[in-house]
């Protein structure tokens, strides 16, 4: 059986959640599928949630080894699965604070654009969508988060041209809401979390459903089309 590659711990009422692969964090069906099950308990058991990677490496990304496979379906599954994964973190009924450590590139960063408040670290990191510049073309659901959360000022130059940023050009971009010293993610992280904990959960959930219902709907019907294909177009 494989080690898991999610932590779950809960600090009062906020419940921690960490990736940690050993490596780079890659989003891989294992990951993908632990990350949806840790959500998912948060969401009973939780009032917020802090999301965090290892040191120096938030995510890195879709598991290199599916993507460059040559297999469509497994491709398709893959991030299809991320989709999902992006969705519920936006969809979420309670708030997620995302801690980022370090590098968040290509699905990496569309999970930070899942959370509601990013504090990142100051780092001479890499954050953006790098898909482009691999020869990939970004599903729909990926646009549609992207135009969303991003900085219209930024989105033709983060998306179209693959710009990435450290961690304080994120910040312009919008895929960081603010950035702290490395030592200090963590703890402004958790404060935060606890802080948007103490918000009514009901009526942060029906806010949510009010405010993002229609993005969170376009997105299911996008990962829907994608699965029913069998295959994302332009990967």
């Amino acid at each position: 059986m494989s080690e898991p590659l999610v932590r779950y711990t809960q600090e009062d009422k906020v419940a921690v959640i960490a990736m940690d692969d050993g490596k780079a964090n890659a989003l891989s069906v294992q990951m993908i599928d632990e990350l949806l099950a840790a959500l998912e308990r948060a969401e009973r058991e939780a009032s917020a949630v802090l999301l965090t990677g290892r040191p120096e490496k938030f995510c890195a990304g879709f598991d290199l080894e599916v993507m460059r496979g040559g297999d469509p379906a497994a491709i398709s599954t893959l991030v299809s699965d991320g989709g999902a994964l992006v969705r519920q973190l936006y969809g979420s009924g309670v708030p997620v604070v995302a801690a980022c450590t370090g590098h968040a590139l290509a699905a990496g960063a569309l999970v930070l654009l899942g959370c509601d408040l990013r504090i990142g670290a100051d780092l001479d990191c890499k954050i953006g969508l790098n898909e482009v510049a691999i020869g990939m073309v970004l599903p729909e659901w990926a646009l549609t988060i992207a135009v969303e959360r991003l900085s219209r000022r930024h989105l033709q130059s983060a998306v179209a041209l693959a710009r990435v940023s450290d961690g304080r050009g994120a910040v312009d971009a919008g895929f960081l809401d603010e950035v702290v010293g490395e030592a200090d993610v963590l703890e402004t992280a958790v404060s935060a979390a606890a802080a948007m904990g103490a918000l009514s959960r009901r009526a942060y959930a029906g806010t949510v459903r009010a405010l993002r219902g229609d993005v969170l709907a376009r997105m299911e019907a996008q990962i829907a089309a994608d699965r029913a294909a069998g295959a994302v177009p332009g990967i």
